[in-house]
């Protein structure tokens, strides 16, 4: 009787294990919707690891930019990964290169896709209207997914009608370079699509983490309140930037301080947060706006990418 009942409970186990796996999809054809930084280095990973990617921007020259940051991404990762072979080098350049075709007319394309990533800008009535659109086009299998760092999942994925098809996943800049996934479940995502995605992310080398549709997910909800703090630090006249900066990267052991990084990330990109965060949670002590901070944006100081934010920037 006992070798019946353990038979019995290995015929189960193998046989739930294979329905489990069964309902996994296995998402091989990707596109990219956006060509900028974030879009591009999810196209260039994903091609680089054996999928198929449709990378989609609004004009033509948007995406020769694109293919050329993708080119001279992948050049440099060559060089270091094929440091004795220069052939090799060439190879991987090329054949990834061939695994990225690119449009202007996302919803000619989405029909025959696994895995739609989006990775426009942070505006919640663009990116619904994108989704609505797509959600008429694309093949009932298709997840959706966003690359937000701000907004809400579950608010981006009512505007389809494939609620249970539909999560975050939100990579880190330079996508090349940074490990981490936060794979976001809504109450409505299925598990069959957390489980595809979590795959997904195996897939192209990274190392997924999993969180709830949160404000912020898991790194920024603890980041950017940490960075608005320093901030308010330096209001209150308590410590200057640069000490600020400098006892955080010698007493915690951080690569950047927190202004270093405010200006790295973009004090407009940074506001944008927090200010969604606060109308979402007005009382919320961490979510409070920062004089400075609107001022420097206001001001059009937001960092590296201008010239100046917290600090000036050749």
């Amino acid at each position: 009787m006992a070798f019946v009942t353990r038979q019995f409970v290995r015929s189960v186990s193998s046989s739930s294990t294979a329905s489990a796996s069964a309902k996994k999809i296995i998402l091989k054809h990707v596109t990219v919707i956006g060509g900028g930084i974030m879009g591009a280095g999810i196209a260039q990973v994903a091609a680089a690891t054996g999928h198929t990617v449709v990378l989609v921007d609004q004009t033509e020259d948007i995406l020769a930019k694109s293919k050329k940051g993708i080119e001279e991404s992948l050049r440099k990762v060559a060089k270091k990964k094929f440091a004795e072979n220069p052939k090799a080098a060439d190879e991987f350049v090329e054949k990834t290169l061939s695994s990225i075709s690119t449009s202007t007319d996302a919803a000619s394309v989405v029909h025959s896709t696994d895995l739609v990533v989006e990775a426009i800008v942070e505006n919640l009535k663009v990116k619904n209207e994108l989704f609505t659109r797509l959600d008429k086009f694309a093949a009932e299998h298709t997840i959706f997914a966003s690359n937000t760092s701000s907004l809400q999942i579950t608010s981006i994925a009512n505007a389809t009608t494939r609620q249970d098809r539909f999560a975050g996943l939100h990579f880190f800049n330079p996508v090349p370079l940074m490990k981490l996934v936060e794979v976001i479940k809504t109450p409505m995502t299925s598990q069959k699509t957390f489980e595809s995605l979590i795959d997904f992310s195996k897939s192209m080398g990274k190392h997924p983490v999993s969180c709830k549709d949160t404000p912020g997910f898991i790194v920024n909800r603890l980041l950017v309140p940490y960075l608005l703090e320093a901030v308010r630090l330096y209001e209150r006249g308590d410590a200057s930037k640069e000490d600020i900066d400098t006892a955080m990267k010698l007493g915690a052991g951080y690569p950047m301080g927190p202004f270093e990084l405010l200006d790295y990330v973009g004090l407009d990109t940074t506001k944008f947060i927090m200010d969604g965060w606060h109308e979402m949670d007005a009382q919320n002590p961490l979510f409070q706006p920062s004089p400075i901070l609107t001022k420097l944006v206001a001001e059009k100081k937001w960092g590296k990418k201008t010239g100046e934010g917290f600090y000036k920037h050749k």
